[in-house]
């Protein structure tokens, strides 16, 4: 199934791209993956760039490849007032010690060539990995130098790795081990280190090992062997890993199942049943009906994303909200409101024709797309039809231009190289459009762009006819469910299906992996793709599209939302922070990448913005949303807050407080580029009451979860 080939609309690529700034992929990836597009936004993509040696996260261990080794850890957690973090280090090296035998015998059997040989060797051993595979939840590393290749799916309590010749193996720590045994067969091999970790080795046939400080060798060896870190000193815990350490997960698939459904397949090797981990989102959406999984609640490995719990059972079925995607807000205006809604109309739409957008910038350029299509639909909403034509000339000429390849300055282009449209000006200069021609933010801008074609296909439905093949090309850049090798664009681009909510880092190196800062308008993206499917009547689209918002919903509420009690995040955290700025793989950030974390009006707006109809279940905790205003509120006084921002903090003290919110909007002087007073105005009035907006919209998470 793919969003992205609708049967009824015919292939369309921009004109292709040049890109001087983008990586070459075929560095690390095999040369059978480079004729597919490739993951520009994966939980792996540190593994695909510069020279492949920043860590991962692969729950519930943090990953780092470096010279035809991998380092395995354990993360500890550290957290202070403004950030929460995990700590790499190397508890578990592993690699091949043959490679350095060579070494060592070249040098005592062949002096004279001995520089040169090992030079060659030395070459090898610097020789990088190879992604061989990858699929939704795992990616599989080999080491062509070293024999290895490690099997990482996510969610596995134990690190897996087949030798596939026979190889002499060293395991080696930065702690001292002080303690060493093996069961009497040799296929169980338990070490505890000087910092309290205590590791258990299962091989698949005998293996001899011996030890020293901190280094553990081997005789050689091929098969399959297993390390996991015990979690606790429960003797449950190890009867765990014991009774569950034959089976073997290869790799891990998401399938969606319609409506709101996704299910796990993990593709499985060995005897006996698959033992996995479950984030907290995953616990809450595991569906007691036709449940596949038994839930180990006591077994459990800390986390920055909460507990990890054991999940016995190679299938799961998540069971997610259900979201209902609306053109207008869900309880309409208040009727007495609608007055002032149709005077500040008539002003934006009569401002909106005697102005011209002249940022040739993608991002805020569809941001003002998107702020004139709401206009039309708030029209629809106060029944003023008769302004609409002007807001669809608007929409139509700004649209055009970037649908057929004549703006001015900027536009769209495919690249071919790893599957996906760029901007011109970002195939020339890696900062661009934020990022945008190194994959950084796509369905952040191209959301806003698809919620104006929506909108202006809605109201045009012969518009919407002739450019529904672009329309379908920028929805399918981020939206493509395929994984076909005749696919023009990568699966899901910036959607994680393990952590289930998108990522926007794009194609570029951090030490900290994968981050996103703006959940709204991850959420907008989804959202503006199930519009898509909805005016061109794609029930395909529309349920895949709306399960993605749910879900983006579900985890921004989890990580992003900090709520007393949850205990999500330590108290220090958690006492001083309500919304966090930036979240990565391996941080929590009270900063945003443009201000400090003090700019907490900042850290609101950009967890809100865009103001739309799906906003209401975005934010439907109305005591979390009291708590945020409040705590955001006293960081107005300070000199020089943006208009635009303020406006967004009295948008949510709408939610609780109509007219106090009203009366501030009212005296504002300015407006973010993406909003209007009229868009505020519109929400307010139809808020409705506060106890009222809770009572219906927590209703909606009275989810049965599997116990």
């Amino acid at each position: 199934m793919s969003a992205s080939n609708n049967k009824n609309s015919k292939p369309f690529l921009f004109p292709q791209a040049h890109s001087t700034v983008l990586p070459n992929p075929s560095k690390f990836f095999s040369p059978n993956l480079l004729s597919t597009p490739l993951p520009t936004n994966s939980f792996f993509q540190n593994f695909s760039l510069k020279n492949g040696h920043q860590p991962e996260y692969i729950h519930p261990y943090l990953i780092k490849s470096s010279n035809s080794s991998l380092s395995v850890s354990y993360p500890s957690l550290s957290s202070n007032s403004k950030v929460v973090s995990q700590v790499f280090k190397p508890d578990l090296t592993i690699t091949s010690s043959s490679q350095v035998q060579i070494v060592q015998q070249q040098f005592n059997t062949f002096l004279p060539q001995f520089v040169n040989n090992a030079m060659n060797v030395l070459s090898s051993l610097r020789e990088p990995h190879k992604i061989s595979s990858y699929s939704d939840l795992s990616v599989t590393l080999d080491m062509p130098s070293s024999n290895l290749r490690f099997f990482l799916v996510r969610g596995s309590p134990f690190l897996t790795f087949s030798v596939t010749q026979p190889t002499h193996l060293s395991i080696t720590t930065i702690h001292a081990i002080r303690y060493f045994s093996s069961d009497n067969n040799l296929k169980k091999h338990t070490f505890h280190f000087s910092n309290g970790q205590r590791w258990i080795l299962y091989a698949s046939s005998p293996i001899r090992l011996s030890h020293r400080l901190s280094e553990i060798s081997s005789v050689a060896f091929s098969g399959v062997i297993r390390i996991a870190l015990l979690p606790d000193s429960k003797p449950k815990s190890k009867a765990v890993l014991d009774r569950f350490s034959s089976c073997y997960p290869l790799s891990g698939d998401a399938v969606f199942q319609e409506p709101f459904g996704v299910e796990y397949k993990f593709k499985k090797k060995g005897s006996g049943d698959l033992l996995m981990l479950a984030h907290p989102l995953h616990v809450q959406l595991l569906a007691k009906k036709d449940c596949n999984v038994t839930v180990l609640s006591d077994f459990k490995y800390k986390s920055i994303d909460g507990e990890l719990v054991g999940v016995v059972g190679d299938s799961w079925l998540l069971k997610t909200d259900p979201v209902s995607v609306t053109w207008h807000s869900s309880k309409g205006v208040k009727e007495e409101s609608r007055d002032e809604i149709v005077s500040s109309l008539l002003k934006d739409v009569k401002h909106l024709n005697s102005s011209k957008i002249t940022t040739n910038c993608s991002y805020f350029y569809g941001k003002l797309i998107a702020r004139a299509a709401r206009l039309a639909l708030i029209a629809e909403e106060v029944n003023q039809f008769d302004i609409i034509p002007d807001v669809k000339k608007y929409l139509k000429e700004t649209i055009e231009p970037w649908l057929d390849g004549t703006f001015n300055g900027n536009g769209f282009l495919y690249d071919k190289k790893w599957g996906g449209i760029i901007t011109k000006q970002g195939s020339i200069n890696a900062y661009a459009n934020f990022g945008f021609g190194m994959y950084n933010d796509h369905h952040y801008q191209l959301g806003y762009f698809l919620y104006g074609i929506a909108v202006l296909a809605k109201i045009d439905p012969i518009w919407g006819a002739k450019y529904k093949p672009q329309a379908y090309s920028l929805m399918a850049d981020f939206m493509t469910l395929s994984k076909n090798s005749n696919s023009k664009y990568t699966r899901l681009r910036c959607f994680d299906l393990y952590k289930l909510h998108s990522w926007a880092g794009g194609l570029t190196e951090f030490a900290d992996g994968r981050n996103q800062e703006s959940t709204s308008e991850a959420v907008n993206a989804y959202y503006s793709a199930a519009l898509i499917g909805m005016v061109y009547d794609d029930a395909e689209l529309v349920a895949t599209a709306s399960t993605l918002t749910s879900l983006e919903i579900l985890a921004a509420k989890m990580w992003w939302h900090v709520k007393e009690g949850e205990n999500m995040y330590e108290k220090v955290f958690s006492e001083k922070n309500k919304v966090v700025g930036v979240l990565w793989s391996n941080k929590g950030d009270s900063g945003l990448w443009f201000g400090p974390s003090e700019w907490k009006e900042c850290r609101l707006g950009i967890q809100l913005l865009p103001i739309l109809p799906i906003s209401e279940v975005l934010f439907s905790n109305v005591k979390y949303v009291k708590g945020l205003v409040e705590w955001t509120l006293p960081a107005l006084k300070r000199n020089g807050v943006g208009e635009g921002w303020k406006g967004f903090v009295y948008a949510l003290q709408g939610v609780y407080d109509n007219e106090g919110a009203l009366e501030k909007i009212r005296k504002l002087k300015g407006f973010d580029d993406g909003n209007s007073f009229t868009n505020l105005l519109w929400w307010i009035h139809s808020r409705g009451d506060g106890v009222e907006n809770e009572v219906f919209f927590e209703c909606l998470n009275d989810l049965t979860i599997c116990e």
